[in-house]
């Protein structure tokens, strides 16, 4: 019996030698800043931090008031252009009645014609305008480019929303990984494709998963490398910042 339970305690001793356990955090592989594309006052928020988003999904929206004025110029521009143009279209109207009865030169109604040109393009042109005046008021709500989890909002309702400032961070709950740092020394222990034992305790999740990278740590004082780890979430409800515990089988 003595002898048995030595054995065991052996094989338990060798067992835990030729593996090794390592601490790291669950993140998203694809988690994005949301930012506005023009700067105003925020008029709405609709989300906070915690909230469940679908893509398409309207965040926040921006103030409208300098578009409206741009519109309103563009607007008044194109009826202008649109004014002039009928006025030469009278007179060159005219004017080739006049050419054809000999009673004005063909230099003058040329120069109508061309006159008549110059506002047609400018018409078009004062048409893009306004065009792409209302296409950016779209850029004033600001959207959700695919289903997640908001899990930052710096953005409230009267502030001002700068172009390249985060204002939303979106974390895609589909595509969590486990992100861990491994000692240098352990790298030859390890490979990519490996399978691993993954345990997540805050939802006593039990499951495997498996080394899909292995990257230089930019800290090189620290001698680690990153490693990322794929992971079988078995339908529970798993979050980025969730502790989990990673059990790696030596392969020395």
């Amino acid at each position: 019996m003595f002898k048995k339970l030595l054995i065991t305690s052996l094989l338990s001793v060798l067992s835990f030698a030729n593996s090794f356990e390592l601490s790291g955090t669950i993140v998203s592989d694809n988690e994005k800043v949301i930012t506005s594309r023009y700067m105003g006052y925020v008029t709405n928020v609709y989300v906070n931090e915690g909230s469940f988003v679908k893509k398409g999904q309207i965040l926040y929206e921006i103030d409208s008031s300098t578009l409206d004025s741009n519109k309103q110029e563009a607007l008044l521009t194109l009826q202008i252009q649109k004014n002039q143009l009928s006025n030469v279209e009278i007179n060159y109207n005219r004017y080739k009645r006049l050419y054809a009865q000999d009673l004005v030169s063909k230099y003058d109604v040329e120069q109508l014609e061309l006159n008549l040109k110059n506002i047609q393009n400018m018409i078009a042109i004062a048409q893009a305008k306004l065009k792409e005046v209302e296409t950016q008021y779209d850029y004033l709500k600001i959207k959700s480019p695919n289903d997640g989890l908001i899990i930052k909002k710096t953005i409230k309702v009267g502030e001002m929303a700068m172009p390249s400032v985060p204002a939303i961070i979106l974390s895609d709950l589909t595509s969590l990984e486990i992100k861990t740092d491994i000692p240098e020394s352990n790298l030859n222990a390890i490979k990519l494709g490996q399978e691993v034992d993954i345990y997540v305790a805050s939802i006593d999740l039990k499951t495997k998963g498996k080394i899909k990278s292995i990257i230089p740590n930019v800290n090189s004082t620290t001698h680690s490398f990153i490693l990322k780890i794929s992971f079988d979430k078995k339908n529970e409800k798993v979050y980025p910042g969730m502790y989990a515990k990673i059990n790696i089988d030596s392969l020395n």
